[in-house]
């Protein structure tokens, strides 16, 4: 079967990338050695790393090479991840969701179906955005999203036709190799206890930067943690992290990780942590895979309804309504109970890790051969 997959690839967004590689995975797992093609913005590096075929995935270059894959292809497989949204600036054909659109158009002019595999879908908030996820997502075969909130929300998007499932996201299917490189390049004695933190840019509500800073210092104070910022999109994430430990009056007892590592590296530093601060959607699912509890700034639906999932929803907040007395009862609960946290978490991963898997089990199921 040959399968051409899309999405926000070749970009160095550790959370992409594991999403690829557990894609990558679990297709090889349910089918019978596909032929896979990726678009992706590093296709060399891709190619390379996953033992796959590549294609530029920009309009730039390489259309040619795009249209051949797809008429090649008996499916494309679009996700998983966020990708319909326009919370991003979106123009007439520029943004993420014309981009993921425009190429589902381009396989169905090609003749190959289409199946939008493991999405958290929106927001989509524009008017071209609502026409276009009207007009083109209703081609697509077959749909699987990774929570109920995007089945409902394709529902009030006027996108009917597919038949949709409710699955999880393909990362609770990832599987890791156990080494500790990500670990081991930090000057630790092997004693700390280990706070790992994981900051983005997001431009509302900004004050989570000084907060999280003082949350950090109170721990520092009351535990004797050891904060340690997980960068994981690197260009985005270490400035900001920089900021953060720039506010805090124990910076020199914090450590930054380098932003070098692949998704399997940085699950695997995430085993040594006691507790996860942060944003970061796949941060929070690399620790809930692990067993750590996980404190969440939610900025997205998809964080809080990751978070409902997890069972850890009732000890995060919302950016914009982060009450900073609660933010510390709630990070001190979870560092001093984490065995109760752990007991709360493991079965919801386990549910969570059986409908990741489905995802490819159902892409077998409709397509194939």
């Amino acid at each position: 079967m040959k399968i051409v997959i899309s999405g926000f690839y070749g970009l160095g967004n550790t959370g992409d990338e594991a999403i690829l590689k557990a894609v990558i995975d679990n297709l090889r797992k349910e089918l019978d050695n596909p032929d896979i093609t990726v678009f992706s913005l590093s296709p060399e590096q891709t190619a390379k790393e996953h033992n796959v075929h590549s294609v530029y995935r920009g309009w730039r270059h390489h259309n040619k090479l795009k249209v051949e894959a797809l008429r090649e292809a008996d499916l494309l497989v679009s996700g998983g991840g966020g990708l319909l949204q326009d919370a991003y600036p979106t123009k007439f054909l520029f943004g993420p969701l014309p981009y993921y659109l425009l190429v589902v158009l381009l396989a169905k002019l090609c003749g190959t179906k289409v199946m939008f595999f493991s999405q958290g879908i929106g927001p989509v908030t524009s008017k071209w955005g609502k026409f276009l996820m009207r007009s083109l997502a209703n081609l697509a075969d077959f749909v699987t999203v990774r929570d109920q909130y995007s089945k409902d929300y394709l529902q009030t998007l006027g996108v009917t036709r597919p038949e949709t499932v409710v699955t999880s996201d393909i990362v609770f299917a990832f599987t890791a190799d156990e080494e500790d490189s990500a670990y081991e390049s930090l000057p630790l004695t092997g004693d700390e206890k280990i706070v790992a933190v994981t900051i983005r840019p997001w431009f509302d509500h900004p004050d989570y930067i000084e907060k999280t800073a003082r949350l950090l210092d109170e721990l520092v104070e009351r535990r004797g943690v050891t904060p340690v910022f997980v960068p994981m999109e690197g260009k985005y994430d270490t400035p900001k992290s920089e900021e953060v430990r720039s506010l805090m009056k124990h910076r020199d007892k914090t450590y930054m990780l380098g932003d070098h590592f692949t998704p399997n590296q940085f699950l695997n530093f995430f085993r040594h942590a006691e507790l996860t601060v942060g944003l970061r959607l796949h941060a929070l699912i690399f620790s809930a895979l692990v067993g750590v509890p996980h404190l969440g700034l939610s900025y997205d639906k998809k964080v809080e309804s990751f978070l409902k999932r997890s069972g850890m929803w009732d000890y995060s907040f919302r950016l914009g309504e982060i009450d900073e007395a609660a933010l510390l009862e709630n990070a001190l609960y979870l560092l001093d109970n984490k065995e109760e946290a752990q007991a709360v978490i493991a079965p919801n991963v386990e549910a969570l890790q059986r409908e990741a898997r489905r995802n490819a089990q159902l892409l077998k199921e409709k397509f194939g051969k």
